[in-house]
């Protein structure tokens, strides 16, 4: 069965589970064999943290990303504008509004370094000198990292890669990993924030009881921030299951993410939806102006739209597709909105889902 990625820029790329093969062939029931359980037999993720003959924790096993995380659409999100070089503002509102049409998801290349802590499922293969990333790439090919843990430092002068070059250590019961020599062709995150090849991060794993995992990742790069960014993410140990190899291949353009987004609108117009609304009975929705696009910030789950106007009623997040089309009364006042998920913007293609929501306070005056 072949199944449309998620279609994070301008190319839906698509890969092959092979599915034909009963799922029992491709060792999705099988129990993980030696790890506790609890005496209904689910995997016991209280339990203590395993450790290697040299008493160091044990990272061993699949672990799944928040999934939720507002890094993952946008990495400056804790950002000021003045934190962003000049350039690199630039760089990014050119990605914004060509909707993605030149990122490098969409031509099957490796997604931001910061994606693969914070969504889908990565295996972690420790050894005394050499610990394996594997990671399922859950819109993308997966891809394998290769930390050396044997005491060497980084390459003084590297040759630049996708994925740079990466160095462990111990610091009590955290393994602290330092990567550099990363080329400028991958993105930050799907919005399109971009860096040089002066980037350096740090990522540091604590595995604090057998199925939880603290993680955390500072990205330095003073030639496009002028501070470091750091996020935290929880990662979950995901037991009795296997990676699904992915293959991503370049299909067509996507009709809502084909690299059209010229439209502009002016900020007194934008400053027309900003404002809060009402998505549900204790649930609310702040829209804010920036720059030249809307901010959508869900307040159930953080997570943060970057909204490229298509008309001046109708925004198209940035990235991933999602639909914001702005109601008004028939004086031009905005009332609400209703944002559109769905058809074909996950794994596969999933029926729309709508959900609407009402300005707080009364509609916003059409003169203001």
């Amino acid at each position: 069965m072949k199944a449309k990625l998620f279609p994070a820029a301008a190319a839906v790329a698509t890969f092959a589970f092979l599915l034909s093969a009963p799922l029992a062939a491709q060792w999705l029931t099988i129990k993980t064999p030696g790890i506790p359980r609890t005496p209904d037999g689910e995997p016991n993720l209280s339990a203590p943290v395993p450790r290697t003959a040299d008493g160091k924790p044990d990272l061993s096993g699949i672990w799944r990303g928040p999934m939720n995380s507002p890094y993952n659409r946008n990495i400056a999100v804790d950002l000021k504008p003045n934190e962003i070089q000049p350039w690199a503002q630039q760089v990014y509102q050119q990605h914004v509004f060509n909707l993605g049409a030149d990122s490098p998801r969409a031509h099957c290349l490796p997604d931001p370094p910061p994606f693969y802590h914070l969504a889908g499922n990565a295996r972690i293969v420790q050894t005394p000198a050499l610990t394996l990333i594997i990671n399922e790439g859950v819109s993308n090919s997966g891809t394998t990292r290769t930390i050396h843990t044997d005491g060497r430092g980084l390459p003084e002068d590297p040759n630049p890669t996708w994925l740079g070059y990466s160095v462990g250590r111990w610091e009590g019961d955290t393994l602290v990993v330092t990567s550099n020599g990363f080329n400028d062709r991958t993105w930050l995150d799907f919005s399109g924030h971009p860096h040089s090849e002066a980037l350096r991060t740090v990522e540091r794993f604590h595995r604090r009881d057998f199925g939880h995992m603290d993680f955390e990742m500072t990205l330095e790069d003073p030639k496009a921030f002028t501070r470091p960014i750091t996020f935290k993410a929880d990662k979950t140990l995901v037991a009795d299951t296997e990676l699904l190899e992915t293959i991503c291949e370049y299909e067509r353009p996507a009709v809502h993410l084909s690299g059209t987004g010229a439209f502009r609108l002016t900020p007194e117009i934008l400053s027309k939806y900003a404002g809060t609304y009402e998505v549900a009975p204790g649930r609310e929705a702040g829209v804010t102006v920036d720059g030249e696009t809307l901010a959508l910030r869900l307040g159930a789950t953080g997570d943060t739209h970057t909204l490229v106007p298509q008309s001046e009623t109708t925004f198209v997040s940035t990235g991933f597709g999602e639909r914001v089309e702005f109601a008004k009364d028939s004086s031009g006042a905005v009332t609400g909105f209703t944002l559109t998920t769905g058809s074909g913007l996950g794994l596969g293609e999933r029926p729309s889902s709508q959900q609407k929501a009402v300005r707080k306070g009364g509609p916003a005056s059409a003169g203001r």
